[in-house]
């Protein structure tokens, strides 16, 4: 029976390197990264962590601001540890951008598997999504992040700040989100509300499927049911 190969980082590596759509993007990344240095006090330093996202955001749950607050050899530990994460997270959406369109690899006839007709192009792409857990995690975050946007907004007498789970959990895409539903918020609350909610889900569902996909070619193993 065959079983998947194991996870490779030099396979990842040739993901986020081969393809030219992966290569533009990071070339997008290594511009982005001169927005700290040439406006350091801008809107647009943060472009490197919006570039590189929904990975990018991660640290925010950590408690590393007591560390990166200090002075000293603190700082420049948390820049380093900083600048790597960052350049991790620019590989692996490279590899996750290599993955989805990359061709599938070739094989003799001999050895590939015996398969049934294939589903419709659009149904095997968005298979990605389900059928492997770590995109099964990353859907279940951001159904509970969203899910706790939308307990807040219609449930809860003080909303607060809960939209910017579901925002972090699908970025980048989830911007697109806000800025669509932004102006619909004034007019027609619950419009806004909705449109947000599609938003977000639609941000989420592309996010999951360049996980599952990025998750076979680097060797994850499948799972379906």
């Amino acid at each position: 029976m065959p079983t998947s190969p194991r996870f490779s980082p030099r396979r990842l590596l040739a993901l986020a390197t081969d393809g030219l759509a992966a290569r533009a993007y990071l070339g997008v990344v290594g511009l982005g990264v001169l927005a700290p240095v040439v406006a350091p006090d801008s809107p647009y330093a943060m472009a490197p962590t919006l570039i590189t996202a929904p990975l990018s955001f991660l640290p925010i749950l950590l408690p590393f601001g007591a560390v990166a607050a200090g002075s000293g050899p603190a700082q420049v530990a948390a820049a380093v540890v900083g600048g790597g994460w960052l350049l991790l997270c620019a590989l692996v959406n490279a590899a996750a951008v290599g993955a989805l369109l990359r061709r599938p690899d070739r094989r003799p006839a001999e050895q590939l598997p015996v398969q049934a007709p294939s589903a419709r192009p659009r149904r095997a792409l968005l298979a990605a999504a389900v059928d492997n857990w770590p995109a099964r995690v990353y859907v279940a975050v951001v159904a509970a992040a969203l899910g706790t946007f939308l307990y807040a907004v219609l449930l809860s007498p003080d909303p607060g700040f809960a939209g910017i789970w579901p925002i972090l959990a699908a970025a980048p895409l989830s911007f697109l989100a806000v800025a669509v539903s932004s102006p619909a918020e004034y007019a027609l609350p619950w419009l806004g509300t909705l449109l947000f909610t599609a938003g977000i889900t639609l941000a989420g569902l592309v996010n999951a499927v360049l996980i599952g996909r990025l998750t076979r070619r680097i060797g994850g193993p499948a799972t379906r049911g």
